[in-house]
């Protein structure tokens, strides 16, 4: 029992275990001030990309899984040459229509009527 190999493995295990346990507890005390600071980022960031926003680049996040790769339909209609006026794609992408969802929570209404005007130019 002179140098027994598993001593060191249980104490670094245990030594792991607190760790992991304080270090829990530390988080849960700071659990509003986290929440906060990631609730004021999302505020100046969504304030800096309101003039940043690229429509194309929504597109292809948000509405190819429905509309296709090159939004000429899929499980959604196409979006070449619509026949709406841009207020009536503006209603759309901001309320949903049937089986599309409502962006009006995600981006304001100017980012709305970006890509809206960028829908219109698709041929």
């Amino acid at each position: 029992m002179k140098n027994n190999p598993v001593v060191p493995f249980i104490l670094i295990f245990a030594l792991g275990l607190g760790l992991i346990f304080f270090m829990s507890l530390y988080g849960v005390d700071q659990k509003k001030e986290i929440a906060g600071a990631d609730e004021e980022g999302k505020t100046e960031e969504t304030a800096s990309n309101a003039e940043e926003f690229d429509p194309e680049g929504f597109t292809q996040q948000k509405c190819i899984a429905c509309h296709g790769g090159d939004l000429t339909g899929g499980a959604g209609p196409s979006l070449h040459g619509l026949s709406e006026s841009k207020e009536k794609i503006h209603e759309i992408i901001k309320n949903g229509q049937g089986g599309m969802p409502a962006f009006g929570g995600q981006i304001s209404d100017e980012q709305i009527d970006q890509l809206a005007d960028y829908i219109l130019t698709l041929k």
